[in-house]
């Protein structure tokens, strides 16, 4: 787990934030580059969760938390790194950043979350869907 996160937060926001139950933490795969990379490399924005359009309030364990906005970035390098801006029950905004590779294979992307663990997404076009440990978070270039 990322330290310093609240526990009913973290599985929300792991890989595009944080991530748990299951993932092998603190495993990072070095990054494999492949030509196709390139077609995917940008920046792509957080449009929904859990089929919410953003800013939108989701429940997670019990709680209710808002998503303010997100992006995801996608380098040909193999690398990616996700923003998210959220309010936890706390009331107090937080951005929460954190770092991956990823493997393209198809239009399956696997991402490795740098001191955490590991999410799955697919991309279609300029649309990028990732399983975030059950919680749907879609994001547009």
């Amino acid at each position: 787990m990322i330290p310093s996160l609240n526990r009913t937060v973290f599985p929300l926001f792991a890989a595009c934030i944080a991530l748990a139950s299951g993932a092998c933490h603190g495993v990072a795969r070095p990054p494999q580059p492949t030509p196709d990379m390139a077609e995917i490399a940008g920046t792509y924005a957080l449009v929904r969760v859990d089929g919410k359009e953003i800013p939108a309030t989701v429940l997670h364990e019990g709680a209710a938390l808002e998503v303010r906005s997100g992006s995801f970035t996608f380098g040909v390098d193999g690398t990616c790194r996700t923003v998210t801006v959220f309010v936890p029950p706390s009331g107090r905004e937080a951005t929460r950043e954190v770092t991956a590779t990823y493997a393209k294979d198809g239009t399956k992307l696997t991402m490795w979350w740098n001191g955490a663990g590991v999410t799955t997404g697919t991309i279609d076009g300029r649309q990028f869907t990732m399983d975030n440990h059950g919680m749907l978070f879609v994001y547009r270039r």
